[in-house]
């Protein structure tokens, strides 16, 4: 990070009086108008070792920085935070790789397995794919959510199997136990029934049934369905084993972890309550939501954006 710890940015989030609470902004992240140009995406399949396979997409650039791009739970490289963050950087110049999950977006049918928490593999494996086709490129890796969670995991627990030079990690759940539970109670309901009813769309496409086991719930998805899909015998292991909360000390890639304390079911507190590696920069913003960060002092609004591209410039190394 420049030899030094990084400097948080200038501006802090000051939400609107339309969007003020972590649910506000959570929303107002979601649907907030905006508007991205085409990119001149180049399109590949990444074939894993186990045969299934992962949509990826790219852009070259000029600066001598690869950005990877993780997007969350039931999303896609089509996300518009995945699209925002795509148009920022490749107009400052960066390669971008933009990454679907097994199974996502345009990687529809070309999986048998689903991907989960500990899905670092798969990620190690597009990193790899990223230093070869970005060779001598400093190589980024941003996370979102879920994947922040992954992202910090890979990090923390299983470095060996190839990590980026730089990391930063958005709104990730370090407590996979605790985030299920809040999910699964009050106003989270809400986007706890908008994750389930894509995961279960996904994973009923999958295996081509015409039915799944009722699961109104995450966890009761986790619990039927997405513990033993990964590997593990029960749901309270796959959580205790793939929360990313408990690797945090270990992590020995400059990375930066950026969370706000109003999200109504990753709160930053998690984070705060974990032993934290001194290569980790970690920015607790008051008020963002779940990857929301609806500002009123940034012409756009999106103060996500702007922290990023901040965070982005303070890892590059100095010139």
């Amino acid at each position: 990070m420049n030899g030094q710890t990084p400097t948080r940015p200038e501006l802090t989030c000051e939400p609107p009086f339309w969007a003020k609470g972590g649910h506000l902004q959570t929303i107002a992240g979601q649907f907030l108008p905006y508007t991205v140009p085409e990119l001149p995406w180049q399109k590949h399949r990444l074939n894993l070792n186990d045969g299934d396979a992962l949509a990826l997409q790219s852009m070259e650039g000029t600066t001598g920085v690869a950005v990877h791009l993780f997007h969350g739970m039931a999303g896609s490289t089509q996300g518009h935070y995945m699209r925002r963050a795509a148009v920022r950087f490749h107009a400052q110049g960066h390669a971008v790789l933009a990454v679907n999950h097994r199974g996502a977006g345009e990687g529809m049918g070309w999986s048998r397995d689903f991907y989960h928490g500990g899905s670092t593999s798969d990620m190690a494996a597009a990193l790899r794919f990223g230093r070869e086709r970005f060779p001598g490129h400093l190589q980024v890796a941003i996370g979102y959510s879920f994947s922040a969670s992954i992202l910090l995991l890979l990090l923390g627990r299983d470095s060996t199997e190839g990590v980026p030079d730089r990391a930063i990690a958005v709104n990730p759940p370090a407590d996979l136990e605790a985030c299920s539970r809040r999910l699964a109670s009050g106003l989270n309901l809400f986007y706890d029934h908008y994750f389930i009813r894509r995961i279960r769309r996904e994973v009923q496409t999958r295996l081509g049934a015409t039915s799944l086991v009722p699961t109104r719930t995450t966890r009761d998805f986790d619990s039927a369905y997405a513990a033993a899909m990964a590997g593990f015998p029960d749901r309270d292991t796959y959580y205790a084993q793939c929360s990313c909360g408990p690797h945090l000390g270990n992590i020995r890639v400059p990375t930066v972890i950026l969370s706000s304390l109003d999200d109504p079911f990753a709160p930053g507190g998690d984070i705060l309550k974990q032993a934290i590696s001194p290569t980790v920069h970690l920015h607790v913003e008051r008020f963002g939501g779940h990857m929301g960060y609806v500002s009123s002092n940034l012409p756009d609004r999106r103060w996500l954006d702007y922290a990023l591209e901040h965070y982005l410039n303070e890892l590059r190394p100095s010139q």
